[in-house]
């Protein structure tokens, strides 16, 4: 881009220079912000999915049991009797991102007869309803990363603009704008005692 090789010009590429200086440190700051808290997040993430893992695990136990699933009525499956209804998540700030962090996962009050069921079936809705709930939890951290992630791509991209591009590109700025003025200066100099010579032996 071409710039103007003038006095206000340098001033201008000057106070540029001087608000990518100092907003680059605040952007580098966000971005190990944002890597510390991806960090965090997929362990979060990684450590739930275990527990979520070894909950299903432990249903192989009841895989005898939850075979009189079977001889059930259609309406008195255990499905109908665990029916999530609506996860609650209130927003955070992580390092200036607003994302979703999981509160709670309802359930639809089903009511049911509990002369109609082995007594097995209250604990099989309570551990259900368990694996329900890191459901919601592993699929908010999920959106949480992916969040993050977006933004640590948006921000590292700034930081490689200002870094690369646009410090650099002010102070070549300033570079050429100070060597053309200072050129510009010394050539006055020149003109100046070339005319006081010329002045002085005409008057002689």
């Amino acid at each position: 881009m071409a710039i103007k090789l003038t006095k206000n010009e340098q001033k201008l590429q000057k106070d540029r220079l001087k608000q990518y200086q100092r907003y680059l440190p605040t952007l580098q700051l966000k971005k190990q912000q944002l890597q510390a808290v991806i960090t965090k997040t997929k362990a979060d993430l990684e450590q739930k999915e275990v527990e979520r893992a070894q909950m299903i695990g432990d249903l192989d136990d009841w895989v005898a049991v939850f075979a009189e699933n079977e001889i059930f009525a259609e309406s008195k499956k255990l499905d109908h009797l665990v029916q999530p209804d609506t996860v609650i998540c209130k927003n955070e700030n992580i390092a200036g991102v607003t994302v979703p962090a999981f509160q709670e996962l309802t359930f639809k009050d089903i009511a049911y007869d509990v002369d109609d069921y082995p007594l097995w079936v209250d604990t099989a809705i309570i551990k259900l309803r368990e694996i329900a709930r890191l459901d919601a939890l592993v699929s908010t951290l999920r959106k949480q990363e992916a969040l993050l992630e977006k933004e640590l791509r948006s921000t590292s991209q700034r930081v490689n603009l200002f870094e690369k591009v646009k410090i650099p590109e002010a102070k070549e700025n300033i570079r050429i704008i100070g060597v053309f003025l200072g050129d510009q200066q010394t050539a006055a100099v020149v003109r100046g005692k070339i005319s006081k010579k010329k002045l002085t032996e005409a008057a002689q």
